[in-house]
């Protein structure tokens, strides 16, 4: 505008023709409403707004993403946090009474299956063992006395059977002695009648008679008391075999007190039943302890579990298999893998001292807790680190069953 005005007040000096151009250029573009800044910014305007777009759509996409990724991740993953590691924790106990004589293992110490954890004093009962080592030799000594005592029986009753086979051979060689006497008197009773012979030969052949009658009357005898003895010996050999027997019995009886004191002997001494880790231990050296006290638990660290209660709603599709994110409470930002093992065949309340029983009217609806047992994988980031009792939470991945619902039975739906 100056130099415009600058033109107006002096005339005489008239700028060089190179000069009047851009004059002419610059009030050109005033007039068109267009400068080179203005459409300098323009263009940056434009390319801004491109760039907002552009961010804006990426910030909506990722944000879209972002909600469907949670949605998804809230549909088919279910989440307890009323979870609690468990283990088949050991009490050991002693079977015998007695002094703690040793105690070879401390308090939180790892154990092997097999190790000794207490010795109880064994005099007693190396002693108690001895004891019903000598009544075994005895009973067998018993035996072999009644089995003696049967065979001499045997011997005896053969050798009577001998005896009464001569017996009853002398009856016959009476009898028949007997018969011929009696032919010889019944000739000579004849011969006497018929005065063939004296009469002093027939008193002679009546003698014999009564002497060969009295011989059969011996014989019969003698053979009958041989058989008696006979009897004798096959009584007293039922007496000698129910001996026998009661040793067999009382042998028997003595090798199960021979059983029992060795048990009681081994018993001892405690054994780790499996590997694990000593703890709640009670018993000290000295003290006496009684049968079926508790003295230490064994904890499988090795062998942890974890039980989470889920909601009744939360449960339909789960699956035996699945996998499952176990996260400790005394671990914080560890992740362990797992897997679901089974399910409890009742809910917790059913198992309670005091079942509820919502028969009497007042009636509120309370959504019960299905528990669930969750195996440990192995090698995972706390193996041997869980302890039982420990607090958790757990997220079981059941999108593959929500998937497979729809072809899947009813029945087959509706179990967990």
């Amino acid at each position: 505008m100056r130099h415009a005005t600058e033109l107006l007040t002096h005339p005489s000096h008239s700028p060089p023709p190179a000069a009047e151009a851009p004059s002419e250029h610059i009030i050109s573009d005033r007039s068109t409403g267009f400068s080179p800044a203005k459409q300098e910014r323009g263009a940056i305007g434009r390319g801004a707004r491109r760039v907002l777009i552009v961010c804006g759509l990426a910030l909506g996409g990722a944000g879209l993403a972002a909600a469907c990724a949670w949605y998804w991740e809230r549909a088919s993953v279910e989440k307890s946090e009323d979870a609690y590691v468990r283990a088949e924790i050991t009490v050991i106990s002693p079977k015998v009474q007695g002094y703690v004589s040793a105690l070879p293992i401390a308090d939180n110490e790892e154990v092997k299956a097999g190790q000794v954890l207490v010795r109880i004093d064994d005099a007693d009962f190396r002693a108690r063992v001895a004891q019903a080592e000598a009544n075994v030799a005895a009973a067998r000594a018993g035996i072999e006395a009644q089995e003696a005592a049967v065979t001499n029986l045997d011997s005896q009753t053969t050798q009577q059977r001998n005896v009464i086979a001569q017996a009853e051979a002398a009856v016959m060689s009476a009898e028949a002695e007997f018969e011929r006497a009696q032919l010889d008197y019944t000739r000579y009773e004849t011969l006497v009648k018929e005065s063939a012979v004296s009469r002093q030969r027939l008193e002679t052949a009546t003698a014999d008679l009564r002497k060969a009658n009295a011989a059969v009357a011996g014989a019969r005898a003698a053979a009958a008391a041989e058989r008696g003895k006979l009897d004798v010996l096959a009584s007293s050999r039922k007496q000698v075999e129910a001996s026998l027997q009661q040793a067999r019995a009382n042998l028997g009886q003595a090798e199960a007190n021979q059983t029992l004191a060795r048990i009681d002997l081994a018993n001892t001494a405690l054994r780790a039943p499996v590997d694990g880790v000593v703890g709640a231990r009670s018993v000290r050296l000295g003290a006496l302890v009684q049968p079926g006290t508790p003295l230490l638990s064994i904890v499988p660290l090795e062998r942890v579990w974890v039980v989470a209660n889920f909601k009744e709603t939360q449960v339909a599709l789960m699956r035996p298999g699945q996998a499952v994110t176990i996260r400790a409470d005394s671990f914080p930002g560890v992740a362990v893998p797992g897997h679901i093992d089974s399910f409890s065949p009742a809910s917790g309340a059913q198992f309670a001292l005091l079942p509820p029983d919502n028969a009497t009217g007042n009636f509120v609806k309370i959504v019960q807790r299905i528990p669930v047992k969750i195996a440990v994988d192995p090698g995972g980031a706390l193996q041997g680190r869980l302890r039982p009792g420990m607090s958790a939470s757990v997220d079981i991945d059941v999108g593959n069953s929500r998937s497979d619902s729809g072809s899947a039975s009813g029945a087959e739906a509706g179990r967990p």
